[in-house]
């Protein structure tokens, strides 16, 4: 069985956080809260999200829905 990488990389100095499923070609694109965007690939499947600003987040919740436009 593949093993799954998952990227996970926190760039303190800019307060970015970035999650990665599958490392390929893709473009972000925004989510309904403004500190989220999610990574697409060419065929809509999500691979990955950022959040920008994370560190405003400490102690609150997050809720956002992450869909592929794939049916």
């Amino acid at each position: 069985m593949a093993k799954k990488i998952i990227k996970i990389w926190y760039d303190k100095e800019g307060d970015y956080l970035e999650v990665l499923f599958e490392r390929k070609a893709g473009y972000f694109r925004e989510t309904e809260n403004d500190a989220v965007m999610e990574k697409v690939d060419e065929e809509g499947n999500i691979i990955g999200f950022s959040i920008l600003k994370v560190s405003a987040l400490a102690g609150k919740p997050l809720s956002v829905s992450l869909e592929s436009s794939i049916v």
